[in-house]
This record gives C-alpha cells, sequence and structure tokens, in this order.
C-alpha cells in the first residue's frame, strides 16, 4: 500500500557528511510518522531519528548534534542529514512509515508498518 526508496548511501571518511533521502508513494494519507532505521553486521535494528507531520522529532541519543530528519510539505519524502560521520555509523539504513500513535512518533520498529530496503553507510577511520 505504502512504497518506501531510499538513496544517497555511500561511503565516507570518518568527520564526513551524508544525505539520505526517502521517497514515498502509493496510499501515504495515513502516514502520520516516519524514522530511519539502521541495522550494522551482527546487531539489531536500532532507530535513528523520527518526525511526525507536525515536524515533532525524536532522536537516537548516539547521534544528537550530528544527524538532523526532515520532510517534504507531505509525509511522501524524507532527508537524514549526517554530519561528522563515525565508523559506528556505519550500517544498512532503512526509512519506515507508519500510523498516527498517541505515544508520538518514537524509535521503536514496531510502531512502523512499511519498510523500504535500505541503502548502505560506510564510515571509514
Amino acid at each position: 500500500q505504502v512504497q518506501l526508496v531510499e538513496s544517497g548511501g555511500g561511503s565516507v571518511q570518518a568527520g564526513g557528511s551524508l544525505r539520505l533521502s526517502c521517497a514515498a508513494s502509493g496510499y501515504t494519507y495515513n502516514v502520520y510518522c516516519m524514522a530511519w532505521f539502521r541495522q550494522a553486521p551482527g546487531k539489531e535494528r536500532e532507530g535513528v531519528a523520527a518526525i511526525s507531520q507536525y515536524d515533532i522529532t525524536d532522536y537516537a541519543d548516539s547521534v544528537k548534534g550530528r544527524f538532523t530528519i526532515t520532510k517534504g510539505n507531505t509525509m511522501t519524502t524524507l532527508s537524514l542529514q549526517m554530519d561528522s560521520l563515525k565508523p559506528e555509523d556505519t550500517a544498512m539504513y532503512y526509512c519506515a512509515a507508519g500510523p498516527y500513535v498517541s505515544s508520538g512518533c518514537r524509535l521503536n520498529p514496531t510502531a512502523y508498518s512499511y519498510w523500504g530496503q535500505g541503502t548502505q553507510v560506510t564510515v571509514s577511520s
């Protein structure tokens, strides 16, 4: 019903920057939350940043001050500006979308109904 496609991944040196993008299509009317998750080899998927229709954001402590999540005027485009990248940021990054929840748009993956296929981010030291 909702399709998500990520782009913008790549390889950078520590301290560099990348900007990830996500394009949503299909029936996006009921999308209230969008978020970025990441998963490194051998580790569980973790939330990175989330944003609501009204631009309320939530960030993982590990990326606060370095990453910025933004969206377009509708819930069809999503971006993640990543600055001061560290090797620990190396992971597959996934775009996610979900409906309204009373608790707000948080970083628990179970709240999100739709997922992209991911884009790889590699940060070298």
